[in-house]
């Protein structure tokens, strides 16, 4: 897999994690950097190993479903990216924000926001691609957008939130057409 198509992946996962980024940003009134630190963190990291737990338990059943493997990654992405774009147009009072400098909060949030990961590791098993490589840029470009993320919504609100979780729906969507078009006629 091309560094460019996990690079999208990695943007498109991360923009759940983007969202209760920005919007702790804007709840935690005095930020310090270490707040900021954990949170992208805890993001990172779960973003990172959450793929890993999905490729182990996809490379367990490759054997079985490898005639049509690239039908279970295009409708695994397909429904993530949809979950995103249905929650990027949800009201914020619907929205249960909360604030992420408790560590049991941050576990939950952490966990919640990479649920989507997993099912993109399984994508990667059946896919055949190797996962420390994707992981890793996973989570580091979670980090990374989760530490901005963090700084920009102190400084700025909740303005780019719902777009956010739009713009990762519509590039997971993305993704997955191109692994079904890959598969069905250039192979």
């Amino acid at each position: 897999m091309k560094l460019i198509t996990i690079t999208g992946i990695a943007v498109g996962l991360s923009m759940d994690a983007l969202s209760v980024s920005v919007t702790n940003g804007c709840i935690i009134k005095e930020l310090k950097p270490r707040h900021a630190f954990r949170i992208a963190f805890f993001f990172g990291f779960f973003q990172a190993m959450m793929p890993v737990i999905g490729w182990a338990m996809g490379s367990l059943f490759y054997s079985y479903i490898r005639s049509f493997d690239h039908w279970i990654a295009f409708g695994l992405l397909f429904f993530i990216g949809i979950k995103m774009i249905y929650e990027s147009f949800k009201k914020d009072e619907e929205k249960k924000q909360k604030d992420c400098r408790h560590y049991p909060t941050l576990l939950i949030l952490s966990l919640a926001t990479s649920i989507d990961a997993l099912a993109v590791g399984v994508s990667f098993a059946l896919l055949d691609v190797q996962i420390i490589f994707p992981a890793a840029v996973i989570g580091i470009i979670t980090f990374i957008v989760c530490l901005a993320g963090v700084f920009v919504g102190n400084r700025i609100g909740q303005f780019f939130e719902n777009r956010l979780e739009l713009a990762g729906g519509i590039i997971l969507i993305g993704i997955g057409v191109k692994i079904l078009v890959e598969h069905l006629f250039f192979q």
